[in-house]
């Protein structure tokens, strides 16, 4: 296992390679660069254009061309693309992630700041859903075909099919704003710091709730179906029939010998789905409740071209979702001993 390790890490560096090339790439031709802003800005009312990604300039007719290369050196594109690409390599093998064109701040301090909210979304979602899908899934393995399985299929693949920003736009319009019952943006009220303990505790349900609401009901579905499939095809197999014969009873055979095999595949997937839960469909629901963490900040940035804090953001989360994979595969052999890489 450690040669097969050692083989995904070294695999990791052209995978990473790529996502980064083909995103700056993408990123030189899309028009309206951080350099056009600032001369759009400028040049307000004249009806010019930019085009390009920082690379040449239909409106730099009139500008003073000593001020356009100041304005091109303080954003860096005053080098060649290539150029740009390994200097920017060579940051981000020193866990350098460069600093922010409109903040002033460090994308990794960005990061930093902004990783709470998403994490505390993430961690409300993963173990919501998984405590609602592992007993409803045991549940409907335990009564395949009858109506409550029948009934709670059809719940389920109607929450799923439902996406989570529509469903957050209908609990901003009826709880939000008809209602009134739960507040329409941000994770705790503005008089937060001067709250008691227990205050701040409630404070800060009554703001998740809508959100993480709107992240549940469609995340859950497949963990309760591949819960259910897992145990229906655990009770066929010819242990479960022995451990019957032997005069078990029904509970000890579920939980003592089914649960723990059906489980295999749900327990590899958690690192995967514990990693997904904070970054995976947070942008919307970020963005719909005004909460400011990773989601909104990649959104911004994206938006207003700031180029530094989209390829560090993106670097993190490649980074990071290449390591989560490997340690999805490696909890195979972890919980399965007959599982074998070799």
């Amino acid at each position: 296992m450690l040669i097969y390790t050692l083989k995904r890490l070294l695999l990791m560096v052209p995978t990473l390679f790529g996502v980064l090339l083909l995103t700056f790439v993408v990123v030189q031709f899309v028009p309206g660069g951080p350099v056009e802003q600032y001369m759009a800005e400028a040049k307000a009312g004249a009806g010019n254009s930019a085009e390009g990604g920082g690379l040449s300039y239909r409106g730099a007719q009139g500008v003073d061309p000593k001020r356009l290369d100041q304005i091109k050196a303080l954003y860096g594109f005053d080098k060649p693309a290539h150029e740009r690409f390994f200097q920017m390599l060579g940051q981000f093998a020193r866990f350098d992630l460069g600093k922010s064109f409109f903040q002033n701040k460090e994308v990794s301090q960005l990061l930093w700041e902004k990783l709470p909210v998403s994490i505390s979304l993430g961690l409300w979602t993963f173990f919501i859903s998984y405590l609602i899908a592992v007993p409803l899934g045991v549940a409907k393995a335990v009564r395949a075909g009858s109506r409550f399985d029948f009934v709670t299929t059809l719940l389920v693949l109607v929450g799923y099919a439902i996406p989570g920003f529509v469903m957050g736009v209908a609990l901003l319009v009826i709880f939000g704003g008809q209602l009134q019952w739960f507040p329409l943006r941000g994770l705790t009220s503005s008089n937060w710091v001067d709250l008691s303990w227990g205050a701040r505790v409630v404070d800060y349900l009554w703001h998740i709730a809508m959100p993480v609401t709107a992240m549940v009901l469609g995340s859950f579905a497949v963990t309760s179906m591949l819960t259910k499939n897992a145990f229906l095809e655990e009770i066929r197999k010819q242990y479960v029939v022995t451990a019957r014969a032997k005069g078990l009873g029904e509970r000890q055979v579920l939980w003592k010998h089914v649960f723990r095999n059906a489980l295999i595949p749900i327990i590899t997937g958690f690192p995967s789905a514990f990693i997904g839960a904070f970054f995976t469909g947070s942008l919307l629901i970020e963005t719909l409740f005004s909460l400011d963490g990773l989601g909104l900040l990649s959104y911004e940035s994206v938006i207003r071209r700031d180029y530094p804090v989209v390829m560090g953001t993106l670097y993190f989360f490649t980074l990071l979702g290449l390591f989560t994979k490997l340690i999805s595969d490696l909890c195979y052999v972890w919980v399965d001993p007959r599982v074998k890489f070799d």
